[in-house]
Formats: C-alpha cells, sequence, structure tokens
C-alpha cells in the first residue's frame, strides 16, 4: 500500500535566481506543483508515495517525470496531454526570500485533467489522498480532483487538504473562498497558511479559527505562520511549535515541505486516534525543521531535505 497518493498539478517554477552582468534577471527552471512537491518532500523523508496529474508532451514533461522517479515518488499515473504545454510559473523572489507567482496556465497540460485519467485503483491502495485547492480553480481539473478525493474516501483513505491560494489563478475573491471551501467536508487532515486561515474562517487568531474547522469535523488542523513556526489542533488539543533559525534564500516549497513532512510521520500511525499532544508536537518540530532547510536553499523540490539531513 502507498503511504502517501498526491492529485493535481505538476508544473514548471522558472524561479529567479539572480541578476546577470547586464542587469537581466536569469531564472532557473525548477520542478514545481504544490501537490507534486508534497509528494516528493514526503518520498525524501522516508514515506512511499505516489502522483497522480497531467504533463503536456513537450521536454518540461518528461523532465518532471524523471524528476519524481529520481526521487522515488510512483508516477506512472500521470497522463500526458497531446494538444496542451505542460504548466509554467514565474516565481519572483525578493531580498526577504518572499515569492510572488505569475501563471502560464490558461489552458494547460494539468487543468486538463479529467476524472477519466484518475486511477481508481491508486486511490484504492493509499493510505492517504492529498490535493490542494489550484486544481479547483477550473473544470476539468476541479472534478478530477473531487471525484479523487471521494473515492479515497469512500475506500477508507485519510483525506489531506491544502488550500493554497493564488489570488491571480481565480476570478475573484468570493470564487476562491466558495471553492477553496467547498471540499471541507471530506477533510480530515487539514494545512493552511496564516494569510489562509481569514479565508476560510473569517477570523486571523489560529486558536479561534482552527477550533471552527475542528467543529466542522476536520480532525487535524496545521496553520503555518512563517518566521514564527506553526499552530496545530486535534480535537481539543491545540498548541504551537516555534521554527529553527534560518538565513532565508527563497521560501518557495516551505509549506509543501512542511505538510509531507507531517504526513510522512503520520502515515506511520495505524490511526489519526493514535495522535497525543507529545507526538503532534515532535511532528510539528520535525516538519518546522524540515521547512527551514527548504528555505535556506533555492527553489521547491531541489531544496527539500532527505532523511540523512534531518538526523544530522
Amino acid at each position: 500500500m502507498t503511504d502517501i497518493t498526491t492529485v493535481g498539478e505538476i508544473l514548471i517554477d522558472l524561479t529567479q535566481c539572480g541578476i546577470n552582468e547586464n542587469g537581466i534577471p536569469v531564472f532557473a527552471a525548477n520542478p514545481g506543483g504544490a501537490p507534486a512537491n508534497l509528494a516528493v518532500a514526503a518520498s525524501r523523508l522516508g514515506a512511499k508515495t505516489a502522483f497522480i496529474g497531467k504533463v503536456g508532451n513537450d521536454s518540461y514533461g518528461d523532465y518532471l517525470r524523471k524528476v519524481l522517479r529520481e526521487n522515488r515518488v510512483d508516477e506512472s499515473s500521470i497522463s500526458v496531454d497531446p494538444k496542451q504545454h505542460t504548466t509554467l510559473a514565474v516565481v519572483t523572489v525578493d531580498e526577504t526570500g518572499e515569492r510572488s507567482f505569475s501563471f502560464y496556465r490558461d489552458p494547460s497540460a494539468d487543468v486538463e485533467l479529467s476524472a477519466g485519467d484518475i486511477d481508481v485503483n491508486k486511490l484504492k491502495d493509499t493510505k492517504i489522498l492529498h490535493f490542494g485547492s489550484v486544481s479547483l480553480t477550473a473544470e476539468p481539473s476541479r472534478g478530477a480532483t473531487l471525484f479523487a478525493a471521494k473515492t479515497a474516501k469512500d475506500a477508507g483513505a485519510i483525506i489531506s487538504y491544502d488550500p493554497n491560494y493564488r489570488a491571480n489563478l481565480w476570478s475573484d475573491e468570493a470564487t476562491a473562498i466558495e471553492m477553496m471551501r467547498a471540499p471541507l467536508g471530506l477533510v480530515d487532515i487539514l494545512k493552511v497558511s496564516d494569510n489562509e486561515l481569514p479565508l476560510l474562517t473569517g477570523v486571523e487568531d489560529p486558536a479561534e479559527g482552527t477550533k471552527m474547522l475542528s467543529e466542522m469535523g476536520i480532525k487535524l488542523i496545521f496553520v503555518t505562520l512563517g518566521p514564527d513556526g506553526a499552530f496545530f489542533r486535534f480535537g481539543d488539543i491545540s498548541g504551537s511549535c516555534p521554527t529553527p533559525p534560518v538565513k532565508v534564500a527563497d521560501t518557495n516549497g516551505a509549506g509543501d515541505t512542511f505538510f509531507g513532512a507531517a504526513l510522512s510521520q503520520i502515515a506511520k500511525l495505524d490511526s489519526l486516534d493514535e495522535l497525543t499532544e507529545e507526538k503532534l508536537r515532535a511532528i510539528t518540530e520535525f516538519s518546522n525543521k524540515a521547512a527551514g532547510i527548504t528555505t535556506s536553499r533555492h527553489g521547491a523540490i531541489p531544496a527539500m531535505p532527505t532523511l540523512d539531513e534531518m538526523k544530522k
């Protein structure tokens, strides 16, 4: 059985990595896409992972599949679209390491993922099924993603969700909030950033916001707080863990690394009911450390730590 199967977008992050002698920005073609990032992060930390998505019939698509194979992620359920190109996202990074995105995605291969592309056998043979909100921005990928989540849920999988908000992929904020909230009834584990929590709950306080989400039936919630670490809630158990001090080079992929690290540890449990405050603190501290290592380097997938690095 696979520990974690992720479904959604896989793409190329054209990430700014400097300025040449003529003052022209230089970009590196890094592999990316939040669900693919998470699958790699968890795999590098010891989990058995798989990815379901769609790429174009182009060199970028070939490269992305190669990256997943090299990172021991099962990519056998990736479809190839003969008409649409692999998605590109231009990532610019400011002097503090914070990033902004411009997507070249209308149309593109990841949006064309359909329910017919989904390998149902993968969904019935996974412990955790993970997805994000980028694949909910348009059809047919929206229907395909929700089909995957419902099918896996019915098969007994734990459902994990990251409503990673990208404003320029939505027609307006109200539509984004509506669609980001739509899958919450299926979700067992949720990871939100401090910027996304108010979109889902209307409040900024992690304790109050996670309590509201818990009352909706979501069992485990993480709120990532940037340099301030992360907050966790499991029913009445809640708390926060600071992140280790790190010199930030690039925050791209930090949230995916955090969540991939957390899920890699949760996948070792027989049930979420085994979670205690002690275990949750250990999982959150482990995830903060992994995310911190990622932010100290450039790129998303290329910057993610291995289990050996974490042990050191």
